[in-house]
């Protein structure tokens, strides 16, 4: 596993460029200027804006109806308000939907807009080789509601992407979802008729994978650092918050205020060095690295007494910067293993691990587990007893009906008869079923999905991720990989996997193809193939981790760049599908 993960070839900061460059013509639309000056951003939320001296306030959302409720209490508010009159403009990311208009209509505000259109911002890039959409309902929209309107915007990504920087020749993918992106893209691309930017590709294929292809995965409690960070504190757009207490000097809590501090935010991308290096280790690695990085920077810190002259000490000097953020980094990342620790060292914790790691591995998937028992009857968190009953579910294939029965009774008993649609949400996800045919050993067999005696501190392989077990969707990327074999090697294996198989070619003109070099046993960076491995459904950053490790192995041949709607993790994955009953106080019911 390299030290530091260099970033990708495909320059992902032209598609940064083209959203801002979109932004401010949106803006120039609206407020007729070339002066964008922004004097304050507010999250969106029911009541009065906070006061502003300013005479155009924009509102930029997704196209969803609960957030038309949100924008007219504001704009009714706003225009009662005393004081000059404000001019309102909208705009919808990434498109405008007519159901938001006409809402807007009902409520009696879409009159009082100057400007309403849309911003077709449809990626985000968070680093060098990850790309998401960030469309939180994603998968429930798909998979429970049979709305496909993020398949089209995915389509409509891919198109942006082909846009500048060319178009992809190859396409590959499995599953329902992924036919359904791969025909609307080729269909948008027919409607061109030749009109599009004619650039040599950069990049060689595109793999399409289908979040329903692979439900085990994002139920299993990922291992790598942000992985683990992610699950435990969540990371939202690249940002986690964390407890002042445990990175503010004594000086801080010894203060007279007994005001809680606010949490601190850290902003996670390999701009920061040391974060680039252990972000996509095992968490069981990381100490050693930690720790290494400690005694470099003391011998750093070292050099300072053997500086005579003055040329060495102005050289000194001038690395002092460079070493006091490396301090600052390595204080940062201590402290935020060590929150870790504390988790991941519970007994709860351990438990929960080696439950899915059995049931990953195959074994008591068949019956009533006695762990699950016990976190119903002490009343643990739905999420985590949810997660775990769908893991063994899935593992086995379903469950016997008299044992799903009496899982569904158990939770309805304990947390309430309001969770009955959460349980028939995931009914129709899959997630929980009666049995039908058993198909997940074939596939754990086929793939290698289990590796006994992994590797944590030096890896050979993907599954250290989860400490032994392989992503599915990971694996399918990699056997694609292998030079002149593909996924003929798998075909049993691919056809046991839900959805169709896609294989198409896309054509190209012959002056616009890339040249490449003899192919020998080791890849050079420039002879790698480049591979967009694009997940409908969502993420999770253990397989991100996962294809990075791939990238980087030095017998490669091919680099990956993940784009996906959605980073998640078990957690919020279940929140997107969970759906409570509200419940009516009985005093209201006697009225």
């Amino acid at each position: 596993m390299s030290a530091h993960l260099s970033s990708s070839r495909v320059n992902l900061s032209i598609l940064r460029e083209s959203a801002r460059r979109e932004l401010l013509e949106c803006l120039d639309k609206c407020i007729g200027t070339k002066d964008h000056d922004v004097t304050r951003m507010f999250p969106l939320t029911f009541g009065k804006l906070q006061q502003t001296n300013v005479q155009n306030i924009i509102f930029i959302v997704q196209p969803k109806l609960a957030l038309m409720e949100i924008v007219a209490d504001n704009v009714r508010k706003e225009e009662t308000a005393p004081g000059p009159k404000k001019e309102f403009h909208m705009f919808f990311v990434p498109r405008k939907t007519l159901l938001c208009e006409r809402k807007l209509q009902e409520l009696g505000v879409y009159g009082t807009f100057k400007t309403v259109d849309e911003y077709s911002l449809e990626m985000f890039p968070f680093d060098s080789d990850l790309l998401s959409m960030e469309l939180e309902g994603s998968f429930r929209e798909c998979c429970i509601h049979e709305d496909y309107t993020s398949l089209y915007n995915a389509a409509k990504s891919l198109m942006t992407l082909q846009a500048l920087y060319g178009v992809i020749p190859y396409i590959h993918g499995k599953g329902q979802w992924a036919k359904h992106v791969c025909d609307m893209m080729l269909r948008m691309r027919r409607e061109l008729g030749g009109s599009e930017p004619q650039i040599v590709p950069q990049i060689d294929s595109l793999l399409l994978l289908d979040r329903t292809v692979d439900l085990l995965t994002p139920l299993a409690t990922q291992l790598t650092y942000e992985g683990l960070i992610d699950e435990i504190f969540g990371i939202k757009n690249t940002v986690v918050q964390l407890p002042m207490e445990k990175f503010s000097s004594a000086d801080v809590h010894g203060g007279a205020s007994a005001m809680v501090p606010e949490p601190k935010k850290f902003i996670l991308n390999s701009l920061e060095e040391l974060y680039a290096d252990i972000r996509d280790r095992n968490f069981n690695a990381v100490g050693q690295v930690l720790s290494r990085k400690a005694k470099a920077i003391s011998a750093q810190f070292e050099e300072r007494h053997g500086a005579k002259t003055v040329g060495e000490i102005k050289q000194f000097v001038s690395k002092l910067p460079h070493i006091q953020a490396a301090k600052e980094s390595l204080a940062n990342h201590t402290s935020i293993a060590e929150l870790v620790k504390e988790v991941t060292d519970t007994d709860e914790f351990i438990e929960a691990l080696h439950t899915q790691q059995e049931f990953m591995n195959g074994l008591e998937t068949d019956k009533i587990h006695p762990f699950i028992e016990d976190c119903i009857a002490k009343q643990e968190p739905l999420t985590k007893v949810l997660r775990l009953l769908c893991l063994q579910c899935v593992a086995n294939n379903g469950f016997k009906q008299k044992n799903l029965e009496y899982y569904k009774r158990e939770i309805l008993q304990t947390y309430g008869f309001q969770h009955t649609l959460t349980l028939s949400n995931l009914e129709k996800a899959g997630l929980l079923k009666v049995q039908t045919n058993r198909t997940y050993g074939a596939i754990r067999k086929g793939l290698r999905l289990i590796i006994e005696d992994v590797s944590e501190q030096s890896p050979t392989d993907v599954s250290y991720v989860y400490s032994g077990y392989a992503p599915v969707l990971v694996r399918l990327a990699q056997f694609l990989a292998r030079p002149g074999q593909g996924w003929r090697t798998i075909e049993e294996v691919m056809d046991l996997l839900p959805g169709p198989k896609i294989e198409v070619s896309q054509e190209i003109p012959t002056g616009l193809k890339k040249k490449r070099g003899s192919v020998s046993s080791l890849q050079s960076e420039e002879d790698k193939k480049i591979m967009l491995v694009y997940f409908l459904g969502g993420v999770t950053y253990a397989e991100i981790a996962a294809l990075r490790f791939l990238s980087h192995q030095e017998d490669s041949s091919t680099e990956y760049i993940i784009a996906t709607t959605k980073i998640i993790n078990g957690d919020t994955w279940l929140d997107s599908v969970s759906e409570t009953i509200p419940t009516i106080p009985i005093a209201d019911l006697r009225r």
